[in-house]
């Protein structure tokens, strides 16, 4: 999205101009040869000269991936070319084919790109969701194996039932006595910022915590957890802008959201440092106290630091990469699954049903957190999240870049240097995808008939959790934290959006994550007095 202060504004004129210069001298004298049939567009899309497709995007831009998806869905091949002003242009794609083969069958020609990694280089550095490469590899490794031990799903599961249990349940207790209206989506957002900052460093923002005393106790913990949000915010903005790289002008310059972004990151990068000289210093004085056994701790920058020598720089990066995916992505699924299920009530009762019969197997009370296995015996409860992600995905929109020339098997050419983006949002809205009831909520499409197991699709056709080498190390993780919180609050509460009851869907914000405009508002009621 395209911002500026009064300050900012003597300088878009020229940067326009400059804009148009170049893209005539490259683009209409030395134009490399490029499509330009009308079939790479959706009927009446047709770019305009110099602008591209700006004049379509400054029109649909508050409702990004509903417009993306109509023009892709227009489309025969279910993907168009966009072209963006300075000579961006790319594919965007919501074709399985298409994304089996950026994911896994040509990996190594679609990488980030220099486009991608420099828009989150200042947050993000060469963390894990960043980098491409040999720096990429070394970390999935690493990383990799670390996901995959019993030790850090316990741990994982033990900081959410602490958080549910010590915090988020006893806010809703205290909200259903006083009968207030909660925005659900940013309890959601605290627990999920308190919960990751437990998994990655161990240290707790204690941004759910009904005391407000916490951030007084440790203002460092509060700057950081608001700096977070702040340079993830900005961030994702760099995406949004209606002229490419004009964040960059800002930048140098040093206006606007660019100053608050820099501001931002350095009490984010101040924070991981103080954490991991921590560490560090911890590790040592295990070495000389034990120095026949190795370093061990839960948390994932303990894991790193344990393994082997990495600079400050590779710790900081990785670990603030593996803060952002977990930051916003389960409140981003979770906000939409409530709402959906509070006009679905047979979804709902169908839910109820499976975790009263969990409980009367394992002969467990209701004050008592789910185990792994209680989680994994929910079938139902996993359908109702994959099918609500299905159509309000965490992440809606994927980029990727084009190193030579290539053409997919179907026949669609791509050119040297296009970005190519999937968009998980847009598949979840294929008719050709999911039948006539594509845009039914029906956590059955999950299930089998017969045994009622959940039964998973393809990752190129619900490519919601990515596929191929980029497959998430989270999404067990994510499954965990989201099955248990969703368990937990059905059985106790209520959860009722508040407003009126024939309200349009909530406006979507696009941004790293797909948010509700305006929070979700809820009322909760104890089950037990409903």
């Amino acid at each position: 999205m395209l911002t500026a202060t009064w300050m900012e504004l003597p300088l878009l004129p020229l940067f326009l101009l400059s804009l148009s210069i170049l893209y005539f001298f490259f683009f209409f004298i030395f134009r490399r040869s490029t499509s330009d049939d009308v079939s790479a567009y959706p009927p009446g899309f047709k770019p305009y000269p110099l602008l591209g497709h700006l004049p379509q995007f400054v029109k649909n831009r508050h409702r990004l991936p509903d417009w993306v998806t109509e023009c892709i869905a227009a489309t025969p091949s279910n993907s168009f070319v966009l072209c963006r002003p300075g000579g961006v242009r790319g594919l965007m794609t919501a074709n399985p084919v298409h994304v089996e083969h950026i994911l896994r069958g040509r990996f190594e020609l679609y990488p980030k790109g220099p486009r991608f990694i420099s828009l989150l280089h200042d947050f993000l550095g060469n963390g894990i969701f960043n980098s491409d490469g040999e720096v990429w590899r070394l970390q999935r490794k690493t990383a990799s194996f670390e996901f995959n031990t019993k030790s850090l799903r316990s741990f994982v599961l033990r900081v959410v039932h602490d958080e549910l249990l010590a915090r988020l349940l006893p806010r809703l207790n205290q909200a259903a006595a006083q009968g207030v209206v909660l925005d659900l989506q940013d309890l959601l957002e605290r627990f999920a910022f308190d919960n990751i900052c437990k998994v990655a460093f161990n240290q707790d923002p204690a941004c759910l915590s009904p005391d407000t005393s916490a951030a007084a106790q440790d203002p460092f913990s509060f700057r950081f957890a608001c700096a977070f949000n702040d340079a993830s915010d900005i961030s994702s903005g760099r995406f949004r802008y209606a002229v490419p790289k004009f964040w960059m002008v800002k930048r140098l310059f040093g206006l606007g959201s660019e100053r608050r972004l820099k501001e931002a990151i350095t009490t984010v990068h101040e924070f991981a440092v103080k954490i991991i000289r921590a560490k560090e210093k911890e590790k040592q004085t295990y070495s000389v106290s034990k120095p026949s056994s190795l370093f061990k701790a839960d948390d994932l920058l303990s894991r790193f630091v344990a393994n082997e020598d990495h600079s400050e720089d590779f710790l900081r990066d990785i670990v603030v990469s593996f803060m952002l995916a977990g930051k916003d992505t389960t409140s981003s699924a979770l906000t939409w699954f409530f709402w959906l299920l509070s006009s679905h009530p047979e979804v709902e009762a169908k839910i109820l049903a499976e975790i009263k019969s969990i409980r009367a197997r394992r002969h467990s009370f209701d004050d008592d957190a789910f185990g792994f296995e209680d989680l994994r015996e929910m079938n139902y409860l996993h359908a109702s999240i994959t099918e609500s992600m299905r159509l309000y995905p965490p992440v809606p929109f994927n980029s990727l870049h084009c190193l030579a020339d290539d053409v997919f098997p179907d026949g669609t050419a791509v050119k040297k240097g296009w970005f190519v983006s999937y968009t998980s949002y847009s598949m979840g809205r294929m008719e050709a995808l999911w039948g006539s009831d594509f845009d039914e909520f029906k956590p059955e499409r999950w299930l089998e008939a017969e045994t009622g197991a959940f039964r998973p699709e393809s990752p190129f056709k619900y490519p919601v959790f990515h596929g191929g080498p980029r497959m998430c190390l989270g999404k067990e993780m994510a499954y965990i934290q989201m099955k248990s919180i969703a368990a937990c609050v059905l059985e106790r509460f209520v959860v009722t959006v508040a407003g009126e009851k024939e309200a349009p869907p909530p406006e979507k914000m696009a941004t790293l994550t797909l948010k509700m405009k305006g929070g979700l508002p809820v009322r909760v009621m104890g089950r037990e007095n409903s």
